[in-house]
């Protein structure tokens, strides 16, 4: 190898050292030859990939490949982020009005983690796990998450283009959706039957809390006893006001553990004045529901308050923030993530459910069932229980 290669590839490496280092390699001497060794390797690599490619390299696109597959190797959240990126990420610049109401999650591709209601997604049929695999005809085989949230919004009014693949259908399908301003309701509710009140919470945001207690109020003044909280698709929203959801049905114990890589435990605790609502309680949960919608699901289930019926959940239930890298670029790591009440793992667990029952499947763009089987034994449980 030569020296100029050498020293090329040390340069190009520096980024991944510097990964490297904030994971934690730091240890006994052994045990730091041992983790060093891939990068003898990848210098390796790329030394054969300067030398022996058959045509010109463009050492920046591969490297930028490179990157991202290390840090997507983690999860389906971690990313590598270009300079433009980290530029954007810092700026907190807003972006255009319009949206589409997808929330994005990786999986090869980009994938549908969930499609808010009312939604122009949601109206078109788009489901969580849905491949999407070009937006307005640019690939997402290589695209960051933060690339296609900036894809998928525009002026209200405008339209984007999605190429979807559902399950194990063989060709794709184009669905176009419209760009549309966010709902501001994030709290709907209904009987669903003559003493049980059905409430769906869209997301977490400011105001859940109150948003709550004043649906739950008026579902009691109409007769409801006992309540069902839909948290399908739920993957929007803050973990705290996950949390200050949960204490409104909570009086006592833990609601959550949040946990730091070398640091002590976190404990959310219920207190004083907490669990105003003491209606019986069942929570519809599936793949689409993430992130404080896991976590309130999960202070209600572990203090008995609550039994979940559907699906696992999709297990995003960790804090994320930006590590800069020397050139510009950088790295959006997970770096916190909440335990159960009873210490059990959330993030990349999932919550399984007490009661397990499978969405309904039907074919992109064909109209859905008419029966929701999850609400069904939702209410066929409350039943039960009702006469137990």
């Amino acid at each position: 190898m030569s020296r100029r290669t050498r020293l090329l590839a040390l340069w190009l490496s520096a980024p991944i050292l510097a990964f490297v280092v904030l994971g934690g390699y730091v240890g006994r001497t052994s045990a730091q030859e041992d983790s060093y060794r891939p990068l003898r390797i990848f210098e390796d690599v790329v030394s054969l990939i300067l030398n022996s490619y058959v045509e010109e390299v463009d050492i920046d696109r591969v490297m930028t490949g490179a990157m991202r597959g290390l840090a997507e190797g983690l999860d389906a959240e971690s990313t590598f982020l270009t300079q433009d990126e980290v530029v954007a990420l810092e700026r907190d610049a807003p972006l255009p009005e319009g949206q589409t109401g997808v929330t994005l999650t990786r999986q090869y591709y980009l994938r549908v983690l969930s499609a808010r209601d009312g939604s122009t997604a949601a109206v078109a049929g788009l489901r969580p796990g849905d491949y999407i695999r070009a937006i307005d005809g640019e690939s997402t085989r290589n695209m960051s998450i933060f690339e296609g949230n900036r894809l998928l919004r525009g002026s209200v009014g405008s339209t984007v283009t999605l190429t979807v693949i559902r399950g194990n259908a063989a060709e794709p399908q184009e669905v176009v959706l419209e760009r549309t301003p966010a709902g501001s309701s994030i709290v709907r509710s209904r009987l669903a039957a003559a003493d049980i009140g059905y409430l769906r919470l869209m997301a977490f945001d400011s105001g859940i809390a109150d948003d709550i207690v004043s649906e739950v109020d008026s579902l009691t003044g109409a007769g409801a006893r006992q309540l069902i909280i839909d948290l399908r698709g739920t993957a929007d929203g803050n973990f705290t006001h996950g949390l200050e959801a949960a204490r409104l049905f909570v009086s006592s114990g833990t609601l959550a553990i949040r946990q730091r890589r070398g640091a002590p435990q976190d404990l959310t605790v219920a207190q004083a004045g907490d669990g105003s609502i003491g209606l019986p309680t069942v929570i519809l949960i599936g793949a689409g529901t993430s992130g404080a919608a896991e976590l309130f699901a999960s202070a209600l289930a572990t203090n008995g308050r609550a039994e979940l019926i559907g699906g696992r959940t999709f297990g995003r239930v960790a804090e994320q923030r930006l590590i800069k890298l020397v050139d510009g670029t950088g790295l959006w790591l997970y770096w916190a993530k909440y335990l159960t009440a009873t210490g059990e793992p959330l993030h990349r667990q999932g919550l399984e459910p007490s009661v397990a029952v499978a969405e309904p499947s039907f074919v992109l763009g064909a109209e859905p069932p008419d029966v929701d089987p999850v609400l069904e034994k939702a209410l066929e449980q409350l039943a039960v229980d009702r006469a137990t």
